[in-house]
């Protein structure tokens, strides 16, 4: 392994995170009161042109009314090619207090994105004195992002999430998809007749995996389109756990419960990682780097593997 320790990613729970657009106010409770681990206001996408300076306003009388609890409180701007961006985060600094944790930049292109809004926030976070420093969640939504992947995850200390933006990250590949993430109808391969069905979004999501984990970042898989599609979601989501994704985006409330079930380690997977621990302890005081587990080989890359499902449980169990 390399000299350089790969850095840890932030402790807290991110198997869900909820959006609601900026424009409708009347879901801010209602988000505040669900259990999604992180709630995304948005003012980018789902609000129209006609409606940014309202949703932008109705955001921040939520971040300074509404009681968040111990969620993870994060709003996403809009883009750097817009005449938004500046204004989003001007007015949320310095008309929101310390409650807000996280702005999250869509469409991210390259490390240059980061440093551009990083120095507009440092800015205003001077000016106004305010002492909470703001975190930074990117969204790889196209090809320049996912070729400069690497280099936008090591972009900021602010940074401490890193989203894949499937809609936008298909359109700017050319990819001729039918819908935002999952099984893509014409992704198969074929053999004695029979169609198997591939994941057009693995390399992807691997790519995204490797920079946030190289960086100290949380990767997370993003939006599932179809919200009448449990079972797609589900196989989306154990899709990106098994990849090393932490949780998932949520684009309707149904989808909380579905992807906290993914990305919560089961009370069986808790209990075998805590055993898992203890064999370890007593192969170490016999002093041996190894030892078998249920008839398999366990050794210190067993007790890394345990370790977070043990941490994830207990951070949840925490909130």
């Amino acid at each position: 392994m390399s000299f350089r320790i790969q850095p840890p990613a932030p402790a807290r729970p991110n198997r869900c995170q909820l959006f609601g657009p900026g424009s409708n106010a009347k879901l801010f409770e209602k988000m505040a009161g669900s259990d999604a681990d992180v709630i995304n206001i948005d003012l980018e996408d789902s609000v129209s042109p006609d409606d940014k300076e309202a949703a932008r306003a109705n955001t921040i009388q939520a971040i300074n009314d509404v009681d968040w609890g111990a969620k993870t409180l994060s709003v996403r701007i809009n883009g750097l090619d817009t005449p938004y961006w500046y204004r989003d985060v001007v007015d949320l600094l310095e008309q929101t207090g310390e409650r807000l944790d996280q702005i999250m930049i869509p469409k991210v292109g390259n490390a240059a994105d980061i440093y551009a809004v990083d120095a507009l926030v440092t800015a205003v976070e001077a000016a106004k004195g305010r002492s909470k420093k703001i975190a930074f969640e990117v969204i790889i939504e196209s090809a320049a992002g996912i070729a400069h992947v690497e280099e936008i995850a090591a972009a900021s200390p602010r940074l401490e999430a890193m989203s894949l933006g499937a809609a936008d990250y298909a359109a700017s590949m050319g990819m001729a998809t039918t819908g935002i993430g999952g099984t893509q109808e014409n992704y198969y391969m074929l053999r004695e007749g029979e169609k198997y069905w591939a994941d057009p979004w693995h390399w992807a999501q691997a790519a995204i995996v490797a920079a946030c984990r190289t960086h100290g970042l949380l990767p997370v898989d993003g939006p599932f389109g179809d919200f009448s599609d449990d079972d797609g979601f589900r196989a989306q989501a154990r899709r990106s756990a098994t990849l090393g994704m932490v949780g998932k985006w949520a684009i309707h409330p149904k989808q909380v419960a579905l992807a906290n079930e993914v990305f919560t380690p089961s009370q069986e997977a808790v209990a075998e990682a805590r055993e898992i621990l203890k064999a370890m302890e007593e192969a170490k005081a016999r002093g041996e780097g190894a030892t078998t587990y249920k008839g398999k080989l366990i050794d210190i890359a067993s007790i890394k593997q345990a370790e977070g499902i043990v941490r994830m449980a207990e951070m949840i169990e925490a909130r």
